[in-house]
């Protein structure tokens, strides 16, 4: 099921017409790489690499040395509204979304209340559309409240705005109840998003093995992905629903996947891109801005993941941005909150990854733009002459240092926190507009 973005198209949006000049524009999506200029009016996309006829530019920019390619796309987010805008909020966090070049992206459904009513994502929607920024596009609520019992009214879910429905990080227990889900999913064409962790094996604050034992946290076995991918499985060759695998963290979880893949399972699946570059061994001393749900594994896992995307197993790798605190965050590593602030380190994380392992940028950025866009069955993620003007043009060679002072999000928590990044964005366009350029 393919969706049309949405589009929020002012009258200065509808007359404003760009010329991209310059740059190396990459498109996954049409295999382009190549030193192409890109030329924008009334929110979309009019020419590639020659303008059209009786073209006049508004507005031209520079992009000499930089990389042009499709807005990211980032498969989960948290905004943190409602309810819980201590933590953030949809203007901090939206301003973090377009500083790091995301133009789409989805957003779990555990704020509070719940986004288990049509009238609550109705209202987010209207929120983010009146700041005319990045497309946010929520997960309904699988069952009401997340309590893992009665299931959401799906349809007026969707037709409020929902691109496919979890649980975020709340278990269902019964499984008749997720059976049921995806029975009811497969009928309507909706997609499952879904983090396979058995809730009784999981629970723990770091992976199991010998970091955790050394340091005395509760730990979370491989198993209790292993487990509830069985589960999962066994129930989409039962219904043949659509599921969407979030944040898998090992090489047996990502082995299981791929041989759910030969035999032709309807299933995708992401990583975080901390899961990339960071494991275990990260922690040291309780470090607390090594936190993550699902937790960082040993380096055999992690060696698993880049394998995984450079076989195409992992479909796309998102930031899963989770603003904390400080206050949750800076306590015993036991008891602070998981999570870490990411959309504006998703670009350069991806381009730390390419560099390391030698991957294509086209393949790489395919990882964070067309590929999640597919996933969601959305008309964004590319620029060919038709498509909406999502752009991000970023200087691949800028080095900067990820601070607190430089960070948009709300959230100042990273365990990227004194590191130096290569790879900057300079200009993000969102529907034809200007939403963010670097000062």
């Amino acid at each position: 099921m393919s969706r049309t973005p949405d589009t929020t198209n002012s009258t200065h949006r509808q007359n404003m017409k760009i010329h991209i000049q310059g740059g190396r524009l990459i498109d996954p999506a049409a295999n382009v790489d190549a030193e192409q200029d890109l030329y924008i009016a009334a929110g979309k996309i009019v020419g590639v690499g020659r303008a059209p006829t009786d073209f006049h530019a508004n507005k031209t920019i520079d992009a000499r040395g930089m990389i042009v390619c499709p807005g990211l796309v980032d498969l989960s987010a948290r905004l943190r509204e409602p309810g819980y805008e201590y933590k953030a909020t949809l203007e901090s966090e939206l301003a973090a979304a377009t500083a790091g070049g995301v133009t789409s992206l989805v957003c779990p459904p555990d704020t509070d209340p719940v986004l288990d009513e049509p009238g609550l994502v109705e209202m987010l929607k209207f929120r983010a559309h009146k700041l005319n920024q990045t497309h946010v596009y929520p997960l309904g609520a699988l069952t009401v409240g997340l309590k893992g019992d009665a299931l959401t009214e799906m349809g007026q879910l969707t037709e409020a705005g929902c691109v496919g429905f979890s649980q975020a990080e709340a278990p269902i227990h019964d499984t008749k109840v997720l059976q049921r889900a995806m029975q009811y999913a497969q009928t309507f064409g909706f997609t499952l998003w879904l983090r396979p962790e058995d809730p009784f094996l999981g629970g723990g604050v770091a992976a199991s093995g010998a970091v955790a034992s050394r340091l005395g946290l509760s730990g979370v076995s491989v198993i209790a992905e292993t487990v509830r991918l069985h589960t999962i499985f066994e129930l989409i060759r039962a219904t043949g629903a659509r599921v969407h695998l979030c944040r898998l963290s090992s090489a047996a979880g990502l082995e299981l996947v791929r041989q759910a893949r030969k035999e032709g399972l309807p299933v995708t699946c992401d990583v975080n891109i901390h899961h990339v570059s960071l494991t275990d061994m990260d922690i040291g001393f309780f470090n607390s801005q090594m936190r993550f749900t699902p937790p960082l594994r040993g380096a055999r896992d992690r060696d698993a993941i880049v394998a995984a995307l450079a076989d195409g197993t992992i479909d796309a790798l998102c930031s899963d941005h989770t603003p904390v605190d400080d206050d949750e965050k800076l306590l015993p590593f036991a008891e602070a909150s998981p999570g870490a602030t990411g959309l504006e380190l998703l670009l350069p994380l991806t381009l730390r990854w390419a560099s390391e392992h030698k991957v294509p940028l086209v393949r790489a950025l395919a990882r964070i733009t067309s590929e999640p866009a597919r996933v969601i069955g959305l008309n964004v993620g590319s620029l060919t002459t038709g498509s909406m003007a999502d752009v991000c043009v970023f200087d691949p060679k800028q080095l900067w240092k990820v601070e607190r002072s430089v960070l948009k999000s709300q959230g100042k928590n990273s365990p990227w926190l004194g590191y130096e990044m290569e790879g900057r964005v300079r200009t993000t366009l969102v529907c034809g507009q200007v939403v963010y350029e670097q000062r």
